[in-house]
Parts: structure tokens; sequence; C-alpha cells
């Protein structure tokens, strides 16, 4: 089922100059053909550095071992995957495959590949090093993988290969030397969609083998990571140059084979304050930063920046941890969702335009259901069903992150503290747990924990309902200790289903279940937006963040 036709992204001041319209898709795709590399653009004598300041660290440069957004805002430059995403349409596009079709009912995809392209490394790109790409994502071992939570192959395919009666994915078969086709065990619906991701971005075999990606030897951002993913190879427009504390530095790849664009060297700095962002785009320091908060909104554009904002494809949620016993009964998880006031949040804390939710599935995607209404926020009613319930006032451990500023979270501090406060006042005993983002937040409250609460959020990554519910509630997790057959089931079931209306009541059914239920809170769908100087023409900018610096435009720079 086709997602309704988008609109040119909102956007203040100069905005009409950068022009970017983004779309989305969810529709299956069996064939297509792309007419070949666009024309490369040189970037001239002057070599042209651009400066771009984020909100946290990443977390390291293997995309298949991390799902973060900025982890993926480095290794969209460098890598690419089989198919990207059309930024008219959003349906999936050709990248790394020139065209594909779908064989035996969705079961089997058949791609050919394109010729001539070279991995960063000098290594020829082939269909043995997309075979090598995805045996090793079936076949991680779980040392590397942990429980999976992180890693979006599981949350594609369900299970890896020591558990492959359970994974949807079969296998991959090389058909030549520039064709492959991979296996199911039951359809997909969402299978090209989901090929867009960063995760199924293919790495040079050569590198993978030379930094022992799937052996942890080393650290970044506090975590635990391969030599590999400090220093990643792929086929993408920009070469990874190096990494040091809140900085990222890529140079472009010279014999890349689509479009070069006009920069040559690309550094992402992280700041993680709002205010020093701001601070270093007035001063010149920066190009553009991402995100815009509330706080520096209006001044950006008093200061005649321009502000561009993302179609909203993101949800921000209280996750809650069935783990922990006194959270095991459903009215304290009742409780806790009428003692949110949504409507404060969004209006205090989130830009301007973010709308409250009471489920997952964001409004363009088909499993939107307007009837799941969830709980609406009622303190009384919370103050009862606490009352009535098995809750006899046990400290409950809330974690938050700190030093950090998400596109779906632009101030967490203040959002943890209203929170706080209001399920205080109907009658919860709080304790506070912030966590530094780079000292590996995600990773702890995503893992088995005391973490009673968490703050969080997750960025859609293609245009697909099983984006949203999958992740979070297709399978146990660490985060919500959520022990849910019926559930995973119904998920299960909706994801291989043809788009179309059986599709759409499976979704429903699913908001509804997830409603009842309460697993966590959704909270709101926030706009994100994006903040840029005045030598930006035109930047790529993408709902999903497909937001690759090649397409970015520059103003020329004066003569005479």
């Amino acid at each position: 089922m086709p997602i309704p036709a988008g609109h040119r992204p909102k956007a203040l001041l100069r905005a009409a100059a950068i022009g970017a319209v983004v779309l989305l898709a969810a529709t299956g795709c069996t064939g297509t053909t792309d007419p070949g590399p666009s024309a490369t653009t040189s970037a001239g004598t002057a070599p042209v550095t651009f400066n771009f300041g984020t909100g946290a660290d990443p977390l390291g440069f293997d995309p298949a071992l991390v799902s973060d957004t900025e982890s993926y805002r480095v290794t969209r430059q460098v890598l690419e995957g089989l198919v990207t995403i059309d930024p008219v349409t959003g349906a999936p596009a050709p990248s790394l495959a020139t065209s594909w079709k779908t064989l035996d009912d969705g079961l089997k995809y058949s791609f050919k590949l394109r010729e001539g392209v070279k991995f960063q490394d000098g290594t020829a790109f082939d269909a043995a090093a997309v075979c090598t790409n995805f045996n090793r994502w079936y076949t991680l071992p779980k040392a590397t993988r942990g429980d999976g939570s992180a890693v979006m192959f599981k949350q594609v395919f369900q299970q890896f290969s020591d558990n492959a009666a359970n994974s949807l994915y079969d296998s991959c078969t090389t058909d030549g030397p520039l064709e492959v086709t991979l296996a199911l065990k039951m359809p997909l619906t969402g299978f090209l969609q989901a090929l867009t991701m960063p995760a199924f971005a293919i790495s040079s075999p050569a590198a993978l083998k030379k930094g022992t990606a799937n052996t942890l030897d080393a650290t970044f951002s506090g975590n635990k990571v391969s030599k590999y993913a400090l220093h990643p190879v792929g086929t993408g427009p920009f070469m990874f140059t190096s990494s040091g504390p809140s900085t990222v530095t890529m140079t472009a790849n010279p014999n890349y084979w689509g479009e070069k664009g006009q920069i040559t060297k690309l550094v992402f700095t992280t700041y993680d304050q709002p205010e020093t962002r701001l601070a270093a785009l007035e001063d010149g320091t920066l190009d553009g930063f991402d995100p815009v908060t509330p706080s520096n909104f209006d001044k950006l554009i008093k200061s005649g920046k321009q502000v561009l904002q993302r179609d909203p494809f993101s949800v921000v949620y209280v996750g809650i941890n069935q783990a922990i016993p006194a959270l095991k009964d459903l009215k304290v998880r009742e409780a806790i969702a009428a003692g949110i006031d949504k409507s404060t949040l969004v209006n205090n804390f989130f830009i301007a335009g973010t709308a409250t939710t009471a489920q997952f599935i964001p409004p363009k995607l088909s499993g939107f259901n307007n009837a799941a209404q969830g709980i609406p926020y009622d303190p009384v009613k919370a103050k009862a069903l606490l009352a009535s319930s098995s809750y006899k006032g046990q400290p409950l451990k809330f974690y938050y992150p700190t030093n950090t500023t998400r596109t779906y979270l632009p101030t967490p501090e203040k959002v943890y503290a209203e929170i706080a406060r209001e399920l205080t006042a109907i009658g919860f005993n709080i304790v506070p747990v912030p966590v530094d983002w780079n000292s590996g937040y995600a990773a702890t409250v995503t893992s088995p924990g005391d973490h009673a609460l968490d703050l969080m959020g997750w960025n859609g990554s293609y245009a697909d309902p099983d984006n949203f519910v999958g992740p979070l509630f297709g399978s146990s997790n660490g985060e919500l200790g959520l022990v849910d057959p019926q559930l995973v089931s119904k998920i299960t079931r909706a994801r291989s289903l043809p788009n179309g209306a059986e599709r759409s009541a499976a979704y429903d059914a699913i908001n509804k279940a997830i409603a009842t239920s309460v697993p966590a809170v959704p909270l709101a769908f926030p706009i994100s937006a994006i903040a840029l100087s005045d030598k930006v023409t035109s930047y790529p900018l993408s709902p999903v963040l497909n937001e690759v610096f090649n397409h970015v435009v520059l103003s020329k720079p004066p003569t005479g």
C-alpha cells in the first residue's frame, strides 16, 4: 500500500533555496532498472572542507553491529548497500545493484550488480563480496553480537545461523561474477526496504578479514568494537580517514563510481551542548549542525541561518522493564501511562509541530491506527490504578541519557525531569539514574539490568510498519523484559503479508495489543531539524536520515 504523497519539508528562512523534496513509499518492488551512474562533478582545483556538528559521538563504524544515528551518519558516507532510497518516491532504488527481480513468490530475490566498482582499498566489488557480507551477518558469533538487540540483521530476520530454524534468512548464492540471489524461508514484505538500511551496507571482505571484524578487541566511545569498526572500508563517495575525541574525518573517494560532489574533506564534530553548536555555526566554525533544539530554534531564525525540518519519522518513548517484579502488574504500567502528560512534554521540550502519540507506527505508514487511542493523561485515574495495584512504594530506577542531543530527543534531561515529577506526584518512588550517552547509555538500557524505566527513542530507517514494532516488540529483549508470544506471533505474521487491507488490519491489531498491554509508553513523533550556513544551497534532507554529503551543493565563492 503506497504511502500518501509527502510534501516539501517545512523550512524556515531561505529554505526554498534548499528545495529538498522527501516522500515516503512502502510499495513492493518486483523489478527496477538503473539507467547508470549520474554525471560526476569535479570538486575543482581548490579543496573544499565541510564541517558539520552533531549532538553525540558515534558508537563505532561497523554498521552491522551498531544501530545508532551518529554511527550511521558516518557509515552512510563510506559504505553502500545493494539498494538505496529514491529521494523523490522513498522507494528502493539502485545502488550497488542496478536491477533486481522477485522470484518464487517472494522467497528469492535476484540482483544484477554494478560493473567496475571497487572498494576503497582497491579490491573488486562483486557477487562474492556480497555473499561474504550476508554470510558474515548470518553467522555472527554470540560473543560478537551479544543478545542481538543492536544488530539489525536480527531485527529483520529474527535469528542467526545458530538458531537457523527460526531465522527468516536462508542463503546467498553467486550466480555469476555480478549476479547474486538472496533466499528467504518465508516472504518478507519489507525486504527490499530493509536492505536500504546502513546495516546492510557492503564492506570490503579484505578489510573485514584484516580488521578481524568479529573480534571485539578494541574500544570506541566506551564500547567494545573490532579493529575494523575503527576504520570501515566500502564503496561510498567518502573514505574514512581518522577518528579522534569527538571528531571523525573523511576524504572524497577519487574513484567513486557515482556523483563525487563538491566536498573533498568532510569533518563531523560532536558538540553535546546546543549552545556550543549554535555558537560554532554563528562564528563560521561549522557549516551546519544536526539537531536543532527548541532553545536555539528562535535564535537561528533571528540570526538569519537556514533551518530545515524533516518530516517526522521517529518515536520517543518510555520503556518499561517487566523483568522488574513491580512492573509485571498491568495496573502499574497503566498508571505510568495515565500519569504522563504528553502534551506538556511536546509543548515545552520539542520543536513546534511535534505530535503526541498513543502508538509506535507513524501516521504515514499503513499500520497507523486512529482507533488506538491508548491511555490518556489522567492523574486521578493514575492514582486510583496505583492504589488498586500490587505496587507498595518500591524504588523504580529511571534511566535517562545526559550530554547528548538526539533527533528524537533534543532535551533528554528536561523531558526526564518532567516525567519524573509527574510520576512522583501520583505516588511512584522514582530513582533518577543519569547515564552519559557516550558511556554506553543505549547498550545499558537495551540490555538486561536494573533499569525499571528508561527514556529512549527509535529513528525509522525504512518505510514499513515492521521497522517500528518489530525491533521493539518482535522478540524478547533486555530493555522491556517482555515475554509475549502472542504479540511476537502477530508481528511475525504481519511482516510476511502482502501490502493491502489484510496487512493493514494485522498492524491495526498489533497497535491495539501494544496499547492494551503497555510494554512501553509512546510519547511523540518528534520533528527534527538541521541548521545550515549560507554557503549551502542544497542539502539532501531525508526523514530516514539517508543524507549523503556528496549530494550537498555549495554556493560558489565570489571571484575577482
